[in-house]
């Protein structure tokens, strides 16, 4: 009976147990598209949506490249539910405080614009200016984020329906000043943001002949 029992030398660790493979976790269908999306968004940042490479994005998920066309049925539909969910984010990143009188609030909008863009030039400027190639689909969707943001404009300061189209126009003279802006070096911009800030305003108001 002795020999069968085993007896570990008194300077000898026990070994220990190999590790277990760590079970795969199976997530439902909207969990895993949104990890692709969040997958896709962080790629996004770092290079142009038409360089997005659909192998890199299911390898990081764990998948295969089956099984991500699996979730969107072609390369497009996942490049234009990246791009949406980016619109997403900017929409959000540049809401304002509701609490806030109108003129606060459009000052606020404006001023967050200018951050996002100034935070990610790159990442916007390829959002926007590197739309899939001109992909309609992407294309509707960069308008959307537009149409979002001139409506904020109109519902803020209480603005009639017809203005739509000047304000429209007038996201874009934004986003164009505030692309130059951010491309400047810090230490050799000739105006702070705030008189950007003001800039853009006093055009708005110029426009919609606003004292």
């Amino acid at each position: 009976m002795l020999n069968s029992v085993s007896i570990t030398p008194p300077n000898e660790l026990p070994r220990a147990e190999p590790p277990q493979p760590r079970a795969k976790t199976r997530l439902a269908a909207d969990d895993r598209r949104r990890q692709l999306i969040g997958i896709g968004l962080s790629k996004l940042v770092e290079k142009p949506i038409q360089d997005l490479a659909i192998d890199e994005v299911a390898a990081e998920a764990g998948i295969s490249r089956g099984l991500l066309f699996h979730y969107f049925a072609t390369k497009r539909e996942f490049y234009v539910a990246c791009v949406a969910a980016a619109g997403r984010r900017i929409l959000r990143n540049t809401a304002p405080d509701p609490e806030l009188a109108p003129t606060d609030q459009l000052r606020a909008m404006v001023g967050l614009f200018v951050e996002q863009i100034d935070r990610r030039r790159d990442f916007y400027l390829s959002l926007v200016h590197g739309t899939g190639g001109g992909d309609v689909g992407v294309v509707a969707v960069y308008e959307k984020i537009r149409d979002q943001l001139t409506g904020r404009v109109l519902t803020t300061l209480a603005l009639n329906p017809n203005a739509r189209n000047v304000v429209h126009a007038w996201w874009a003279y934004v986003e164009d000043h505030a692309i130059e802006w951010s491309g400047q070096s810090r230490d050799r911009r000739t105006r702070s943001v705030d008189d950007l800030i003001d800039h853009n305003i006093a055009a708005l108001n110029a426009l919609l002949d606003l004292p």
